[in-house]
């Protein structure tokens, strides 16, 4: 972990970039399926002085970092006009509220170094009537009374996780995270307890990761769905987010990537994981990044879009049917990967 560490802090470095405190890194509206069934979602990318762990090198595939303000901290007054200007966009955008508001910062919201306790009450108070909030953060800033301002509002609380992996060896070697599962049960079982204790629903939604670099695409698939299952007997969680790994700049993958060693996954292994775990009692989604682009999960190109569609329509139906609807002949290059590709020997087919 400390050469990791030691990479991702000179690959970081040659980041000349800067943005400004107060205004949000990304804004939008979207639906998402949720526990209490498909609802209208804004989305705020908050821009604080970034993730700690980032900090200190961090994750070998993410890059938003890159994206935070300088110096590590962001003022009350500047993240609360980041609030405003989410606002006045979903304002701008459409004629009601969105029932659920998700609010990421790259980081952790729960951190008190990125998101001061004063700035969630204020975002709490600004943000009702509400019915339901994502907040994310790492499991180690989860603690009952973070959630209070939400909570004691009567506005039902998720605390989206990084988790990336069920695998604490996968989670250390591959994604460079430090956390062991046995913290994120802790977590779940605190954001439970605190909804219960405020008479308030609060839950997990867990954050996963399709083929971390140096994981061949059948381990990567193997990995996700045992991952999925895992999560579903957990109590507290209720939703997994599926993301597969996109290249993005300043990272451990994006160095990898140039050098010909990785490629991102195949949109077929994300259609096989939502098939394989359709039935689990949790709900699972996959919103591509990237999707069709060569840095994104991609296939041959020709049927990239229509697969993706179909991804984005079991987000919302949960029927694993609507993937029958598309047919390619890359699907057996993509077989061929599946049975054939190794660690040591990948991307066997770019």
């Amino acid at each position: 972990m400390d050469a990791h560490n030691a990479i991702m802090r000179e690959i970081r470095g040659l980041n000349t970039q800067s943005y400004a405190p107060d205004e949000p890194t990304r804004v939008w509206m979207d639906e998402d399926n949720t526990p209490a069934g498909v609802v209208r979602s804004l989305t705020i990318i908050m821009n604080t002085g970034g993730c700690r762990w980032a900090r200190a090198g961090g994750c070998t595939m993410c890059g938003y970092v890159a994206e935070s303000v300088e110096g590590g901290t962001v003022a009350h007054d500047d993240l609360m006009t980041q609030v405003e200007a989410a606002l006045a966009h979903e304002m701008d955008t459409v004629e009601t509220p969105a029932d659920q508001v998700k609010i990421y910062t790259s980081g952790s919201f729960l951190d008190d170094r990125e998101v001061p306790p004063e700035t969630r009450e204020a975002i709490a108070e600004r943000l009702v009537p509400r019915d339901r909030v994502v907040l994310e953060s790492l499991p180690d800033f989860v603690e009952p009374q973070k959630l209070r301002p939400f909570l004691d509002r009567g506005v039902t609380t998720d605390i989206a996780i990084g988790l990336e992996t069920s695998s604490d060896r996968i989670r250390r070697d591959a994604v460079n995270k430090y956390f062991a599962y046995e913290a994120f049960e802790q977590a779940a079982s605190a954001v439970t307890a605190a909804g219960a204790a405020a008479d308030t629903p609060a839950g997990i939604k867990a954050y996963l990761l399709l083929k971390p670099p140096f994981l061949a695409e059948g381990e990567a698939v193997e990995d996700m769905i045992r991952s999925i299952r895992d999560c579903a007997a957990t109590d507290g969680v209720h939703t997994v987010s599926m993301n597969p790994t996109n290249v993005q700049s300043y990272t451990m993958v994006n160095e990898l990537y140039r050098a010909g060693g990785y490629r991102p996954p195949w949109l077929w292994s994300i259609a096989a994981v939502l098939r394989e775990t359709a039935s689990e009692p949790i709900l699972v989604v996959s919103d591509p990044v990237g999707a069709g682009s060569a840095r994104g999960a991609h296939n041959c190109g020709e049927c990239d879009d229509r697969l993706f569609r179909a991804i984005k329509d079991f987000n919302l139906r949960q029927d694993p049917s609507v993937f029958d609807e598309v047919d390619c002949g890359c699907e057996a290059a993509w077989e061929f990967v599946m049975a054939e590709e190794t660690a040591y020997n990948q991307p066997l087919i770019s």
